[in-house]
């Protein structure tokens, strides 16, 4: 478990699902902008920033070729990192192939598997959200052929050129992987990743479960003393959650004036 104290004055952000790259570069450059806008106006008081997953609609690292594009980004957040600001990256089902890239050109620690971070002495349990729960059926088969290293291996010997554009277009237009198919909530009882916290909750105490995948803004109480927070997406909502040390709340950022 990750521990940390938040210094007087700052505070810790949540992001996910900006999907850079999708549907297309003009409308992806836009998106892009503005959460590099949104990056600027939290860098300012950062403890730390969590980035949880799918910050690309598609991303392959090959041994020497990454994909093109999300220039703005990359300079934004190793200008964060040089400040000494930590940055936390989970991976999303939309960007799983991450292999060392952020951790060494951006000193981005980057994880592949839901967290517990202690911040403050509150307890957060951390991921993207993909594939938990009793639900996700679909994707759960799907991502088992995604990280399956001889599918990897055959599609690392694709021309990147030919391998990212097929990636690409699949990844737009599959429902089953974009989830499009349900963004609208559910019910407590039918949202899976609810139901996943809830049992999660049976064998421990955690004060915030903080997941993305849903694309969906929502905070949910789960008892007198535990939150369920989605954290939605940037295509909608531009949703994104902040931590003073004592409450966790979502928010929604406006670009400033003469920003997209």
């Amino acid at each position: 478990m990750n521990q940390f104290k938040i210094p007087k004055g700052k505070k810790v952000y949540f992001a996910s699902d900006n999907h850079l790259g999708a549907p297309n570069r003009k409308q992806s450059l836009g998106r892009e902008k503005k959460f590099v806008a949104w990056l600027d106006m939290v860098k300012k008081d950062a403890a730390a920033i969590f980035l949880l997953g799918d910050l690309f609609d598609f991303w392959f690292e090959y041994k020497k070729v990454v994909p093109k594009g999300f220039t703005r980004t990359f300079g934004k957040l190793a200008e964060i990192t040089d400040a000494g600001i930590p940055v936390y990256y989970f991976v999303g089902n939309h960007d799983l192939w991450m292999n060392g890239y952020f951790e060494e050109e951006l000193n981005i620690p980057v994880f592949h598997a839901p967290r517990v971070f202690e911040l403050n002495d509150k307890r957060f349990f951390i991921g993207h959200g993909d594939g938990l729960g009793p639900g996700d059926k679909g994707f759960k088969r799907m991502k088992k052929v995604f990280t399956n290293p001889v599918a990897q291996w055959l599609f690392r010997w694709l021309h990147p050129d030919l391998g990212v554009r097929m990636a690409q277009h699949f990844s737009i237009n599959n429902k089953l992987i974009s989830g499009s198919e349900d963004v609208h909530f559910q019910g407590e009882d039918k949202e899976w990743l609810v139901q996943y916290a809830k049992r999660k909750l049976a064998s421990g105490h955690y004060d915030f479960f903080v997941f993305g995948h849903r694309h969906l803004p929502l905070e949910i109480p789960l008892g007198e003393t535990t939150t369920y927070v989605n954290l939605g997406d940037w295509i909608s909502y531009c949703t994104y959650a902040v931590f003073d040390g004592t409450r966790l709340s979502l928010e929604t950022f406006s670009s400033p004036q003469g920003s997209p």
